[in-house]
């Protein structure tokens, strides 16, 4: 029998790390009051530190085309970003990853947002053959992170390109209000290379000659030898979900797509079909969670929220048709790929604890406020 926490909507299911307390309250809750201490300032006592940022960045980028690199999805986040980065006066390169699965509304919400930002756009086309080998892998390997190819690469994607252009600062749409609950089996890998490269080597049918990879100790060459900064910058405002999608729609024509990250068509297909049919593991819980511990939701509205489907019928058949085709699968063995044992990540061999290590110390310098949120 499951066990819901009583402050969130985190329960047990397909949960092993979940723990509570004697009042029945998650661990989630007690990591988020001690990571919020390392990676919010939106107070208006430290409003300077976001000042203080983005002069940095101009100063940077003085004689350069550009003094800061932005995501670009369609979806809410990397959207909102683009708007505020312009709205604080920098100069974003904008960069779109191109996996082969944006949904045709992605593509107007890219369009018409950079058009009236005036933003430059940069696209990356991802070599589908390898990069379908790869999903392909992950799905075979029976492991509920199967989007680590995508958020793999355009980790690495963003400091490549970062590194040619001299653009000292990558600013993603990663935030902690909206997403500071995530079990670790649930998406793990996107900076573990080694993890990634076996998953590829023992299930994949493809080498990845093209695809953007980045190591541990390349990422600390790009940061502390060439000195590139990964800026999360939402962390320093406010962040409210849904004012920011009502500010989207009003100045920039912006359209909602039903779901977290549902501007790709297989990050749709996967966290509302995959992930539930396969691993009972519903995504949304872990969305909803953050919200309520941010303050954005009640408890009683969460609840409410998962009772909806998480996959409307119609759109499930058109997507499923969608997805196997793209992928060269049949149905017969799409069913035996979901019907192979369920692993995680520490089923293959993976930099785990040496990742670990380095995330502690991450964190002990942004305690000391020598790294940014």
């Amino acid at each position: 029998m499951s066990r819901v926490c009583s402050l969130s909507v985190m329960d047990s299911i397909a949960n092993p790390d979940i723990t509570f307390n004697e009042e029945g309250v998650s661990n989630y809750y007690d990591e988020y009051l001690q990571r919020s201490r390392l990676r919010l300032f939106n107070n208006p006592s430290e409003a300077y530190k976001l000042n203080d940022l983005v002069e940095k960045i101009k100063e940077s980028g003085k004689g350069k085309e550009y003094d800061c690199i932005i995501g670009i999805s369609g979806g809410v986040d990397s959207t909102y970003v683009a708007y505020k980065a312009k709205e604080l006066g920098l100069r974003p390169l904008a960069i779109h990853f191109d996996n082969g699965w944006n949904s045709e509304l992605a593509v107007k919400n890219i369009e018409k947002t950079l058009n009236k930002l005036e933003i430059d756009l940069f696209t990356y086309v991802i070599d589908w053959e390898e990069f379908r080998s790869l999903q392909l892998a992950f799905l075979k390997a029976s492991t509920p992170d199967g989007e680590i190819p995508t958020d793999h690469a355009i980790f690495a994607l963003f400091f490549k390109i970062a590194n040619e252009k001299g653009i000292k600062y990558i600013i993603n749409g990663n935030n902690f209000e909206t997403e500071s609950v995530m079990p670790l089996t649930w998406s793990y890998g996107h900076i573990d290379w080694r993890y990634i490269k076996n998953i590829n080597q023992r299930f994949g049918t493809s080498r990845l000659k093209a695809y953007p990879t980045i190591t541990p100790l390349k990422y600390g060459y790009y940061t502390f030898v060439k000195g590139i900064r990964i800026v999360s910058i939402l962390n320093y405002m406010h962040y409210n979900k849904n004012q920011a999608m009502e500010l989207l729609k009003t100045k920039l024509d912006w359209k909602y797509y039903g779901g977290k990250h549902y501007e790709s068509i297989y990050t749709r297909f996967y966290q509302g079909y995959i992930l539930p049919h396969k691993f009972k593991i519903d995504k949304r819980k872990a969305h909803i969670s953050s919200l309520i511990f941010a303050g954005q939701m009640t408890r009683e509205q969460g609840l409410e929220e998962l009772k909806k489907p998480i996959y409307p019928e119609a759109l499930f058949e058109e997507d499923k048709l969608f997805v196997l085709k793209k992928l060269g699968l049949t149905e017969d063995e799409f069913n035996s790929i979901l019907a192979l044992p369920n692993k995680t990540f520490k089923d293959y061999p993976n930099q785990y604890a040496f990742l670990t290590k380095l995330r502690n110390a991450l964190n002990t310098l942004r305690g000391k406020g020598l790294a940014y949120s």
